[in-house]
């Protein structure tokens, strides 16, 4: 598509599109949102650029294969959900660690299920954007 105006306000609204998509990554799991939410979300903003910009343009900007995008968010899903075998419980049981923490104050927590959705998210990505991008290339 050659719309100059769609082409900047792009620009703009998959900027805005990705920071909300890391919102909802990090608001997740307590609440609505979440990996697949988040990565749903980011995908679009680079769908919207592809369709603007083109195919080859998307992938310059998005720097990675989206390939490797979802192979390393699976192995950040699978290592976050082994991880917990090395404290004797069950696979893919949340594991804490609070930074920070003195006395009563528990500091900031980590869980391996904050990785797991950051998993998620890269895998949902990377998986949306290889079937768009090859689908917008037949075309």
């Amino acid at each position: 598509m050659n719309s100059l105006i769609l082409q900047v306000a792009t620009r703009y609204l998959s900027s805005l599109l990705l920071v909300f998509s890391i919102y909802m990554l990090l608001r997740g799991h307590n609440e609505p949102g979440g990996g697949f939410i988040g990565g749903l979300v980011g995908a679009t903003g680079f769908v919207l650029y592809a369709v603007s910009c083109g195919t080859s343009e998307a992938r310059q900007a998005l720097r990675v294969s989206p390939q490797n995008i979802a192979a390393v968010g699976l192995a950040i899903s699978l290592l976050s959900g082994l991880f917990s075998v090395f404290f004797g419980d069950a696979p893919f049981t949340g594991q804490w660690l609070f930074i920070g923490a003195e006395g009563d104050d528990k500091g900031l927590p980590i869980s391996t299920i904050l990785f797991f959705d950051i998993g998620v998210y890269l895998v949902v990505l990377g998986a949306i954007l290889t079937l768009v991008f090859a689908m917008e290339e037949e075309i």
